[in-house]
């Protein structure tokens, strides 16, 4: 299963209108999580597969996203992403949680389960 890359336009729609609102406002239907990655970042290879597996497990319970820092640098600005992979952790309700660096799947796991409220 192919995770959904954002542009800044589909970002706005889905996740934040970050121009409209400078309080957090979430856009979508159910918890996400994007991926603020980089081509040439081994890191964001690693997970990449991890990634798409969990989309698959979670199905219509979670969307997973991809954010290209190098297309979308206005994005991973507004995010203060400095070091790739960072992932953003969002929940339905409540703020959402950056986590940095090429995380287990196991660890994923739990992060979906305490920060997301989300169950297999």
């Amino acid at each position: 299963m192919k995770l959904e890359h954002l542009t800044n336009e589909t970002f706005k729609e889905k996740v934040f209108n970050y121009e409209a609102s400078k309080e957090w406002k979430f856009e979508g239907e159910i918890p996400a999580i994007i991926d603020f990655y980089a081509d040439w970042c081994g890191p964001c290879k690693t997970i990449a597969p991890i990634l798409e597996e969990l989309q698959a497990e979670y199905g219509d319970k979670l969307n997973i996203y991809k954010v290209n820092t190098e297309e979308q640098r206005e994005l991973a600005s507004v995010f203060g992403v400095q070091s790739i992979p960072s992932l953003l952790f969002i929940p339905k309700e409540g703020q959402p949680q950056m986590a940095m660096g090429a995380l287990p799947k196991e660890t994923f796991k739990q992060a979906i389960t305490e920060v997301l409220s989300v169950s297999e």
